[in-house]
C-alpha cells in the first residue's frame, strides 16, 4: 500500500490517497472502509448515443422513407465521490466492491444516484472519515510498511490431485487445483506433473516467496521435485534452480491438511520473523494450553472481557471480523479491549479471517486469551 497523501489524527476527520499495490492490500482496505466513509476514484460510465437514419423502403408499389434509430454505446472517463452505504470483499475474484450515494452531480451522473465500485489495485483513490479510530490509523501503518507478498509457497499432492496455495501475512489463497481422472503409467503421471509445473511457474515468485513447501503422503512429493527440477533445467530456469535450497519435503496424511504443513517446525523455522507465523505460534500456544493447562487459556466474549478485567491476560487472540463489525457499539467494545490490554502490557495478534489461523480462531468464537496466571474459577465469574 502506497500512501501518497494523508491528512488525519487520532479521533478526528481527515482523508487519505492511496494506492494499493498487493493482493493483502485489498484485505487490509476492506478492514478499514466502513459505512458512512467517503472514497474519490475515477471510473468508466456506460453512455449510450441515439442515431438516427433515413432508409427507402417500398411500401403498395410506392418508395417511403422512414427513419431507424439505432443506439451506439461509449465509455467516458469520470471522477465520482461516493459516500458508502456497503463494503463486499469478494474473495474468489481479490476484488472490494464499496456501494454508495454519489455526492456530486456530473454531465452523466446526478447527485444522489447509487452507484457501485470496484477498489482496483494500482489505481489512486482518497478516503475520508468523519473519525480515525485507533484500529483504522493502526491498518493504515501496517498497509504503508514495506510489503512483503506471499512469504510462502505450499503444494499439496494426492495421487491424481494437486492445490497450489499461497500464504502471505494476511491471506491464504488458493491459486490451483488440478485434478486428474487415473495416474496408472509413467505417461499419465508425467501430464498430470506438467499441470502442477505450470500452475507453480505461474504463481510462484522468489522475489517474494520464502519457501516452497512440497506436502504429500508417500513418494509423491518427492516424484514431483524431480520432475520440476528436471523441466526447469531442460527450460533454462534460473528462478528454480538458483533457489533448489528454498524447497522442502513434509509428510501429510491422506487428507489435504494445510493446518499440518504451517505447523511444521521446519517450514516455521524458515519464515519464523513474519506476522503469519508469529501468529500461528500464538495459536498453538493457546490450544496446548487448553489440552495441557487450561485454567491458562480462555475463550468467547465474557471469558475474555472477565480475565482482562482481573489484568491476566498476557496475548489476546481477535479477528479482524469482529474489530470491524457492522455494529458500532460492538466494534467499540472489542477496540476498548484491545487498548486496555496493550495498556497492561499484554500481546495482541489480530487474525485475519482470510487466513487459515484465524478461519480456527473464528471456530472458537473469534476470541481467546493466553493468561499471566490460572484462572481456575473463570467460569463461576461470569455466571
Amino acid at each position: 500500500m502506497k500512501i501518497i497523501q494523508q491528512d488525519l489524527a487520532l479521533n478526528q476527520s481527515g482523508s487519505v490517497k492511496m494506492i494499493l499495490e498487493e493482493q493483502d492490500d485489498l484485505w487490509l482496505v476492506y478492514n478499514l472502509i466502513a459505512r458512512g466513509d467517503t472514497i474519490v476514484t475515477d471510473t468508466t460510465w456506460k453512455v449510450i448515443h441515439n442515431k438516427s437514419s433515413g432508409n427507402i423502403d417500398k411500401k403498395d408499389g410506392f418508395r417511403v422513407k422512414t427513419k431507424n434509430n439505432r443506439k451506439d454505446c461509449s465509455r467516458v472517463k469520470i471522477k465520482l465521490e461516493i459516500k458508502i452505504t456497503e463494503v463486499d470483499y469478494d474473495k474468489d475474484g481479490s476484488m472490494v466492491r464499496v456501494r454508495g450515494r454519489n455526492l456530486v452531480a456530473n454531465e452523466f451522473m446526478a447527485s444522489g444516484v447509487y452507484h457501485t465500485l470496484e477498489v482496483e489495485r494500482n489505481k489512486e483513490f482518497d478516503l475520508t472519515k468523519k473519525l480515525w479510530d485507533s484500529n483504522a490509523i493502526d491498518i493504515l501503518h501496517e498497509g504503508s510498511e514495506k510489503a512483503s507478498g506471499a512469504d510462502l509457497a505450499v503444494i499439496i499432492l494426492q495421487p491424481g490431485s494437486a492445490q497450489v496455495f499461497l500464504i502471505g501475512n494476511k491471506i491464504t489463497t488458493l491459486c490451483a487445483k488440478i485434478e486428474a481422472s487415473k495416474i496408472n503409467n509413467k505417461t499419465a503421471s508425467n501430464k498430470f506433473y506438467e499441470r502442477v509445473f505450470q500452475a507453480f511457474d505461474k504463481y510462484v515468485d522468489f522475489n517474494t516467496v520464502r519457501c516452497v513447501v512440497l506436502g504429500s503422503p508417500g513418494s509423491i512429493k518427492e516424484e514431483f521435485r524431480g520432475y520440476l527440477f528436471q523441466e526447469a533445467q531442460r527450460l533454462k530456469m534460473k528462478s528454480i534452480e538458483d533457489n533448489k535450497s528454498r524447497f522442502i519435503m513434509v509428510n501429510i496424511g491422506k487428507k489435504n491438511s494445510l493446518k499440518e504443513i504451517l505447523h511444521d517446525n521446519q517450514v516455521m523455522g524458515l519464515i519464523k520473523d513474519t506476522k503469519a507465523v508469529m501468529e500461528i505460534k500464538a495459536y498453538k500456544e493457546f490450544s496446548d494450553l487448553l489440552l495441557t493447562d487450561s485454567d491458562r487459556a480462555c475463550y468467547g466474549p465474557r471469558s475474555v472481557e472477565t480475565a482482562q478485567e482481573m489484568m491476566a491476560i498476557e496475548t489476546l487472540l481477535i479477528t479482524d471480523d469482529l474489530l470491524r463489525s457492522k455494529e458500532i457499539a460492538l466494534r467499540q467494545k472489542y477496540m476498548e479491549l484491545v487498548k486496555s490490554v496493550k495498556k497492561s502490557g499484554g500481546q495482541v495478534f489480530v487474525f485475519s479471517s482470510m487466513h487459515v489461523s484465524g478461519e480456527q480462531l473464528a471456530q472458537l468464537t473469534g476470541i481467546a486469551a493466553i493468561l499471566r496466571f490460572p484462572l481456575p474459577d473463570l467460569d463461576e465469574l461470569i455466571l
